[in-house]
């Protein structure tokens, strides 16, 4: 009878090993998924202590970057980070000049809000620019402390902090509720004269939108005057190897008398009565230049009841004023009266003073001219312009113009 074959050692071991590894199978998987769940969960907990602690990291960059510029003091109150649309608002922005001798800070540029985002609409054409909205901006120039050709010699330090904030070439740029302020403290009466209700919106500016337009950019604004409406329009081309634009402003029905702290510093006077207006064209293109404007003066009154207590010089001085103002003022109805045309190179800047005098008493006494934009001036016209035969102050101001001879036409025979 033969013995039952006994296992094979190898066999006898698998059945065992075989239940071994399904009981070990499971429980390696469950480990791998706990392991990844970790990681998920550690990655996540970074990225919202990132974005949490992200603010504070930037607000803290960008007070320390303010603080510490040359001839600015500025300073952020807070900042909020919104990812899923690219951006970033900054809230409550100071800058102030500061006086490098006695350390005093002027006001010179605030906002409610900066916000800094990308643009979206460029994006998609394969372009990667920002787009900069501010709510309520105030620029402040100050006479002796935050002037215009003191600021305009510090702009690379405004540049740096410009890049510093959005490293994003802006191509998109919104201003809400903007104020642009002059003051002159050491004036007696104190001048503080204002542009407020400013709105701005300028396209294109890094030309992202592909375009054969000569000037692709655009700005728009508008704006109030003590009673009047101001509307600016420009046309221009960044990327044009020498400064090409061309704009249009009007200025309509301001009000004279509420001005009137910056006649009685300036000119020792003061308006009972009258309306202001400015029409101004000009366009540049190769560094040449040329352009208009035609002041609009209405209902001018400078003596009135109210002057009844001035003294006598000053009552003499005020009929003066007067009677210069009258010069300026066309009796035709919707009149004005006078038109000063300019053109040069903006590397060599020069204005013809008595030609603009001649040619404001000229349109006082013999023209009438109207009160809009004469749509003369573009990138077209610059430069353009014929050379004037010379003549002396009379001729010029009471000689008629001379009219272009036409070309005789051939009798045909």
């Amino acid at each position: 009878m033969k013995k039952p074959a006994e296992p094979h050692p190898h066999r006898a071991a698998s059945a065992p090993a075989k239940a071994k590894a399904a009981e070990h199978k499971p429980t390696t998987s469950k480990a791998r998924k706990h392991r990844r769940w970790r990681i998920v969960l550690i990655v996540v907990g970074a990225l919202i202590l990132i974005r949490i602690a992200l603010p504070y990291v930037l607000l803290h960059f960008m007070n320390k970057k303010m603080a510490n510029m040359p001839k600015y003091y500025g300073h952020v109150d807070d900042l909020d980070l919104a990812l899923i649309r690219g951006a970033y608002v900054i809230k409550a922005v100071n800058l102030e000049k500061k006086d490098t001798v006695t350390q005093k800070l002027t006001p010179f540029i605030s906002a409610d809000a900066i916000d800094l985002s990308v643009e979206w609409h460029a994006l998609f054409q394969g372009s990667f620019v920002g787009e900069l909205v501010v709510e309520h901006p105030e620029l402040r120039f100050t006479k002796d402390a935050a002037e215009p050709a003191a600021v305009q010699k510090d702009t690379a330090d405004l540049r740096s902090l410009l890049n510093s904030l959005m490293p994003l070439k802006i191509n998109r740029l919104e201003m809400h509720n903007g104020v642009i302020r002059y003051r002159d403290p050491g004036r007696e009466p104190v001048v503080d004269v204002q542009i407020d209700a400013l709105e701005l919106l300028v396209l294109n500016l890094t030309n992202a939108a592909d375009s054969t337009n000569a000037l692709p950019s655009t700005a728009q604004a508008t704006g109030k005057v003590y009673g009047g409406d101001l509307t600016y329009n420009m046309g221009l081309n960044m990327l044009a190897a020498t400064t090409t634009f061309d704009m249009n402003m009007t200025l309509v029905h301001t009000d004279l008398k509420r001005i009137n702290d910056f006649f009685k510093a300036y000119g020792n006077f003061d308006v009972n009565k009258g309306t202001f207006g400015l029409y101004a064209e000009m366009a540049t293109k190769n560094n040449a230049f040329q352009g208009y404007v035609k002041p609009v003066i209405k209902d001018l009154d400078v003596l009135g009841p109210e002057d009844k207590n001035d003294g006598l010089f000053q009552k003499f001085w005020e009929a003066v004023v007067g009677a210069a103002g009258g010069i300026l003022n066309n009796a035709s109805k919707e009149q004005v009266a006078t038109k000063v045309t300019f053109e040069g190179r903006l590397d060599k800047p020069q204005v013809d003073a008595w030609g603009a005098i001649i040619e404001a008493l000229q349109n006082a006494f013999i023209k009438a001219l109207p009160a809009k934009l004469d749509n003369q001036i573009n990138i077209t016209t610059v430069g353009k312009a014929a050379p004037e035969e010379k003549k002396g102050f009379f001729k010029k101001l009471f000689g008629k113009k001379d009219k272009k001879e036409e070309p005789k036409k051939s009798k045909k025979k």
